[in-house]
């Protein structure tokens, strides 16, 4: 029984310590995480909840379906400042460069915005429809992969900031099964 209660409390220590410590919800089906950012969803319908944290207090940012690295990509990226939460609705412009879907022509279908930051670790929650039938838009597949882009800023919130890490991934949202991409 002691060996047990130790195991468990350095277990603790050594995840407290390192300040990688993600909440876990039982509102989500399916969780990835990759070095300091988590991905959480859940399918409910035509629509997708998704929950995003990182361990930074800049911007948090997801991306759906590139054609080719960015380009043509649905890009929901947020931030916390100050209590409130700012989350905006891209579009890959370019390999390289995204803009707001409104400026282009599109509409922002985010929903269900909620945030916070905390101990160094940004979340952002949204909804987004799984096919918004905007034209910035590319359906978010659930009986195929989907190309998903993963990224966070360095500690500023601002949208122009650059990213600090990404990653991209193929994922089932139906499974949760991904891997990484080259």
């Amino acid at each position: 029984m002691k060996k047990k209660l130790w195991v468990t409390i350095i277990f603790l220590w050594v995840v407290l310590s390192t300040g990688l410590c993600f909440a876990v919800s039982d509102e989500y089906d399916h969780k990835i995480a990759v070095e300091n950012i988590v991905f959480e969803w859940k399918l409910a319908g035509e629509t997708i909840h998704i929950r995003l944290a990182a361990k930074t207090e800049g911007w948090v940012g997801i991306g759906f379906n590139p054609t080719s690295r960015m380009k043509d990509a649905n890009f929901i990226v947020g931030y916390v400042k100050k209590g409130k939460v700012k989350i905006t609705d891209h579009y890959g412009t370019t390999e390289r460069q995204h803009e707001k879907d409104t400026k282009l022509g599109g509409q922002k279908n985010i929903a269900d915005i909620a945030g916070k930051e905390e101990d160094g670790v940004t979340e952002i929650t949204f909804s987004i429809p799984l096919n918004s039938k905007d034209s910035k838009d590319h359906p978010i597949w659930t009986d195929k992969d989907n190309i998903v882009l993963l990224a966070y800023g360095a500690g500023r919130d601002s949208f122009r900031a650059k990213h600090q890490f990404k990653t991209a991934l193929k994922v089932n949202m139906s499974t949760g099964e991904f891997s990484a991409l080259k």
